[in-house]
């Protein structure tokens, strides 16, 4: 299958491109220079451009049958105005220019894959979420009801899947490279009261669900990209320190999580119990369904 990548150059970018060549699909990707790509840049076809601006780069997309955005600005720094407005600019305008491009009418079908976030969910405490659930109604909330609002725009042309991603725990980037460094130090613990959901997902579970939507033509709409066990935030921070060895007795308390980050405190303090609801009815089989082997494989790889 012949893809096309938005948002290729991060963690999660680099690693799709490696398993899709695994997997004998043919890849272009989206960057404003090849050298960002490293070392897969002779592998693959690279366009250049950014998905932030409409351009030339638009014209390729058409001969592909799966359009893949992964493009979206960090959200963890702290959200001034001029930052939530990049952070929701970066999202929302990349996928309208993708949209933009995929024609009305093609001569083979295609699949528009776009990223959003399990913050669509906002703060729900203990209740489980599925695909069927309504958006929260905090900021990050709102982005990813823009987001995924956007992308719903090319129904009528394409296949569309939005994909509300979890915690990506990988090695040597993502949010566990941010966390390993304190944790193997010995001074990293729950935050604030550390009850809060934390939904995961192991990298190559992720990876795995991506090639599957490839190959399940019936799946479309929102799905939950999360392992099926979700687990607090303390019991995140237990098993990590177990699986290294190092104590987690060292606590962040709240008021100083929001000191230091204002309003994006919220996403780490609170959380949402997301269930992978459409994978697991599809038969999706996670190579890594709880954490401590999730985590134990990555801590473990060289």
């Amino acid at each position: 299958m012949k893809v096309f990548i938005a948002g290729s150059t991060g963690f999660l970018g680099q690693a799709l491109i490696r398993k899709l060549l695994q997997e004998g699909h043919t890849v272009t990707a989206l960057a404003r220079s090849q050298k960002k790509i490293g070392d897969l840049a002779a592998r693959i076809r690279t366009v250049s451009g950014s998905p932030l601006i409409p351009g030339p780069w638009q014209q390729e997309v058409p001969a592909h049958e799966a359009i893949i955005n992964l493009t979206g600005t960090n959200i963890f720094t702290r959200w001034t105005n001029k930052a939530k407005q990049e952070i929701l600019a970066s999202r929302v305008e990349s996928t309208r220019n993708l949209v933009n491009a995929i024609p009305a009418h093609s001569p083979h079908p295609i699949t528009l894959i776009n990223t959003s976030a399990s913050g669509y969910y906002g703060f729900c405490g203990d209740e489980e979420k599925y695909e069927n659930g309504m958006p929260g109604s905090d900021f990050l909330a709102s982005v990813c009801a823009a987001w995924e609002g956007e992308a719903n725009k090319a129904h009528d042309k394409a296949r569309v899947i939005t994909m509300r991603v979890g915690i990506v725990l990988g090695k040597n980037g993502g949010a566990l490279a941010k966390m390993l460094p304190g944790f193997r130090l010995g001074v990293a613990g729950k935050l604030g009261h550390g009850r809060q959901w934390f939904p995961w997902i192991h990298l190559d579970d992720l990876l795995a669900a991506i090639l599957f939507f490839l190959k399940n033509s019936t799946i479309e709409g929102p799905v939950n990209m999360s392992a099926p066990n979700p687990v607090r935030n303390e019991e995140f921070t237990r098993t990590l320190g177990t699986v290294l060895g190092r104590p987690t007795f060292l606590g962040v308390p709240a008021f100083l999580v929001r000191l230091v980050l204002g309003e994006l405190s919220s996403v780490l303090l609170e959380g949402c119990r997301m269930k992978p609801g459409v994978l697991q009815k599809n038969g999706f089989a996670f190579r890594f369904p709880e954490l401590p082997e999730a985590l134990r494989e990555i801590v473990a790889k060289p």
